[in-house]
């Protein structure tokens, strides 16, 4: 195996059954939570860059002269979407100077949306989905991660702006 496949499969999460998005998702989410609480969300900024970064590298590698490609078990574009989705909860509650653990509804909310999002793909979600090439792969789970951050903020914003009023 190359590196370039391992970074893709995400050390073989992708390999995982039933579902390796849902479960590259929810490793990206528990490895997410402990950067931020152990080395803080600027941290978490510099390890979403690097997997955007790497996703890109290891996808365009590995699917070279393959067009329309997108193998299930490539997971790093879940990693990569799903940091984007939980840097909006932990920057926000990082600027407060919030040093726990992320509270459950962030976290959740940043899993459940992204993965609506990137099962669903609306919009640019779809589009990027649809150009059948390496990039492809990986922009259509950042725009999901940007679409399923900006809905955690909605929510909390409603939940604590509307309904707590």
């Amino acid at each position: 195996m190359t590196l370039t496949f391992r970074i893709a499969t995400v050390f073989g999460i992708g390999h995982l059954r039933p579902a390796p998005g849902t479960w590259g998702s929810a490793a990206a989410i528990l490895v997410g939570l402990l950067i931020d609480r152990y080395l803080g969300a600027p941290v978490l900024v510099l390890a979403t860059v690097a997997a955007t970064l790497a996703g890109f590298w290891a996808c365009r590698a590995e699917l070279a002269g393959k067009p329309g490609a997108d193998p299930s078990e490539f997971v790093i574009d879940e990693v990569a979407g799903q940091w984007i989705a939980l840097l909006f909860p932990a920057l926000a509650f990082w600027s407060r100077g919030w040093d726990a653990f992320l509270p459950w509804p962030a976290w959740v909310g940043a899993f459940l949306a992204f993965r609506l999002f990137d099962i669903w793909k609306p919009w640019l979600i779809g589009r990027a989905d649809a150009r059948g090439d390496a990039d492809g792969v990986m922009i259509d789970d950042l725009w999901a991660g940007l679409f399923a951050g900006l809905a955690v903020i909605a929510g909390g914003v409603l939940y604590h702006g509307v309904f707590l009023l």
